[in-house]
């Protein structure tokens, strides 16, 4: 799968000098322009993907609404309902989309997060970090070339899950030599055989 470059306008944003609005979301990234896939003015928005379980079916709503007022294309895998379901089901559809090359980049909310980036991180070609901060969403990117965010809906609420998702979006991986080998080093572990 091509590894896109993104842009990058906004610096970091203090989750204490926020203000947020009456729900909490409707700010757009930091940036003016929507992210994209390449320095062009007329390129395509990053294509997401996003998916929750029951946990945190809650904040999915709000957050897919935002993130399309903000003209990004994001597709809806599940769960659909707040009836209970298992988070791993929901992030091998997630993962599936991005391996695909049907998505960009993935967002998978449960109840710490915790979970969904055990099962994501399973899945090879994809590399999920678990951030409750706006500095970890966007390092995680830069250092890591990190294509899903996870997050708790139990642990933060939508005004930070806002500025979170500005800086994952709005960051690029490195092209530092230093970080692009640590990736390299990461990727090659899908080849590893279990030892005996």
């Amino acid at each position: 799968m091509k590894k896109r470059e993104f842009i990058r306008k906004a610096g970091l944003i203090s989750v204490s000098m926020m203000v947020p609005s009456s729900l909490g979301f409707g700010r757009k990234p930091a940036s003016d322009n929507h992210v994209t896939a390449d320095d062009s003015e007329a390129s395509v928005p990053l294509k997401l993907v996003i998916g929750s379980d029951h946990a945190g079916f809650p904040l999915k709503g709000p957050l897919i609404k935002l993130l399309q007022s903000w003209n990004y294309s994001v597709k809806d895998v599940g769960s659909f309902t707040p009836d209970p379901v298992d988070f791993p089901d929901i992030a091998l559809l997630l993962a599936d989309e991005i391996i695909r090359g049907n998505a960009d980049r993935g967002i998978m909310v449960c109840g710490t997060g915790v979970g969904a980036a055990i099962a994501c991180n399973k899945i090879q070609g994809i590399r999920a970090a678990l951030c409750h901060d706006t500095y970890s969403a966007h390092q995680c990117v830069e250092h890591d070339n990190v294509n899903v965010l996870c997050m708790g809906a139990q642990i933060i609420g939508p005004s930070v899950a806002e500025e979170i998702l500005t800086n994952f979006l709005n960051a690029k991986f490195s092209t530092e030599e230093q970080f692009r080998r640590r990736v390299r080093k990461i990727d090659q572990f899908d080849m590893v055989p279990p030892k005996k």
